[in-house]
């Protein structure tokens, strides 16, 4: 468990100091396609870029429950190929089904690629949930793949 809190704590402060521009787009809008069990699971996704490293990403819920949820995320070049990035993020989700509500943390972790000759940026990603209402129940099988259209660029450094 130590292993895994230090490797992750190197991952965070590499992304923080890494200062190299992550996207070419500011914002993008899709389809996220996912497993059924989490709240947030096939969603319409926005994200929005807040500078070249830092973005928000609201969801909409339309799979089985009826879910709303909202990430920041942090991305980072990987070696250097315009426009592939990792990223990961921290939010939180509420939703509905049979009377039921559901709320709790969410978390991300993903690639992200946006091609350089067309507007469409893919992702995939694992964003797991953690139900806090109405019971605590921690969801792990929350794979997703995003289809999204990206309307704007960011300026190039």
């Amino acid at each position: 468990m130590r292993i895994l809190t230090i490797g992750v704590l190197l991952l965070i402060c590499s992304s923080c100091i890494n200062r190299l521009s992550a996207q070419d787009y500011k914002l993008a809008m899709g389809i996220r396609f996912s497993s059924a069990s989490p709240t947030l699971s096939n969603s319409v996704s926005v994200k929005y870029f807040l500078d070249e490293a830092n973005a928000i990403e609201g969801l909409v819920s339309f799979g089985t429950r009826f879910g709303i949820g909202g990430l920041y995320e942090r991305h980072q070049l990987i070696g250097g190929t315009p426009g592939f990035t990792w990223f990961w993020g921290l939010g939180g989700y509420g939703g509905a089904q049979h009377g039921n509500a559901y709320i709790g943390p969410t978390g991300a972790i993903g690639l992200d690629y946006k091609f350089s000759n067309a507007p469409i940026n893919l992702s995939i990603d694992w964003k797991p949930e953690l139900d806090i209402i109405p019971n605590i129940n921690f969801v792990p099988d929350a794979f997703g793949l995003t289809v999204r259209y990206t309307f704007a660029a960011t300026r190039k450094q």
